[in-house]
C-alpha cells in the first residue's frame, strides 16, 4: 500500500483496488496548489471524518470533479448531497462498507462536528474515524480525537498495524497523548502523525511521540506529497 500526506489531516491512501482521499483539505497552507491534479488523480472515493472546514471544505468539490462518492457520517453526507449535488455514501459508527475490495469501518472519535453557516454552526452528526482493511492489513485513521478507552475495543476487533493519529494538540491529542494511546491500546507496527505543523498553534515535531511509543514501533513523520510505501 502507499500512503501520501496531503498536509494537515489529509491523506491519499492507495490500497487494494482503491485510491482513497481522506479529509483532503487541499487549500491548507502546507499543500502546494500546483500538486492538486496529482493528489486527486485516480481517486475512487473521498472519505471525510467530520464537518469542520479544515477537513471537509474541499471534499465535495473533489468528489464532483472526479465523479466519485463522498463517504462519511449519514447526517453529514445527507447535507452535502443536498447542498453540493455530489453522490454520497452515508453510514454510521460500527458500520462497514465495501469500496471495491477494501472494507471501511466507521469508528467513534471524541471531538465535535459542525460547519460554519450564515446563521451560525451547522451541526453534522458526530465525529468519527475509520478502519481501512484489505487482505488482512488494516489502517486506523483516528480522525480528530482525544484518547478514548474505546480504542481498546477497536484494537480487539480490528488489530490495525498502521495508525494515522491526530497528534497536534490544542484541538486533538498532542504527541504525548497520542503516544499513550498507541502504547496503551494498540499494537501498531507503524504510526504516522497528522493534524500538526499546519499552524504555529499546533505541535511542530513528533519527537514526543517517538519517545513515548513502545520499543520497535516505527514513527514516520510524513512529508507532503512524498509517498510512504508499507
Amino acid at each position: 500500500m502507499k500512503i501520501t500526506w496531503l498536509g494537515h489531516s489529509g491523506f491519499r491512501i492507495e490500497i487494494g483496488d482503491q485510491c482513497l482521499l481522506v479529509d483532503p483539505w487541499l487549500t491548507n497552507p502546507m499543500f502546494p496548489a500546483d500538486e492538486r491534479s496529482n493528489a486527486i488523480a485516480g481517486a475512487t472515493a473521498v472519505l471525510v471524518s467530520h464537518g469542520h472546514g479544515d477537513h471537509i471544505s474541499d471534499a465535495p468539490g473533489i468528489a464532483k470533479d472526479r465523479g466519485i462518492p463522498l463517504v462519511g457520517k449519514y447526517d453529514l453526507t445527507t447535507w452535502v448531497e443536498a447542498r453540493d449535488g455530489c453522490k454520497t455514501i452515508g453510514f454510521n459508527n460500527g458500520g462497514t462498507i465495501k469500496l471495491g475490495d477494501v472494507n471501511v469501518t466507521m469508528v467513534a472519535a471524541s471531538h465535535s462536528s459542525s460547519f460554519s453557516g450564515e446563521q451560525g454552526p451547522i451541526y453534522l452528526g458526530a465525529e468519527n474515524g475509520y478502519m481501512i482493511e484489505h487482505a488482512g492489513r488494516t489502517i486506523y485513521f483516528s480522525g480528530d480525537t482525544d484518547v478514548m478507552a474505546d480504542m481498546g475495543v477497536f484494537n480487539d476487533l480490528h488489530a490495525p498495524e498502521i495508525g494515522i493519529l491526530s497528534a497536534g494538540g490544542h484541538f486533538t491529542m498532542d504527541m504525548k497523548r497520542a503516544a499513550y494511546a498507541a502504547r496503551k491500546f494498540f499494537n501498531f507496527q507503524t504510526i504516522i502523525p497528522c493534524h500538526y505543523r499546519t499552524f504555529p498553534l499546533l505541535e511542530q515535531s513528533a519527537d514526543a511521540l517517538k519517545a513515548g511509543v513502545a520499543p520497535g514501533v516505527r514513527v514516520i513523520e510524513p512529508q507532503v506529497m512524498q509517498p510512504i510505501v508499507l
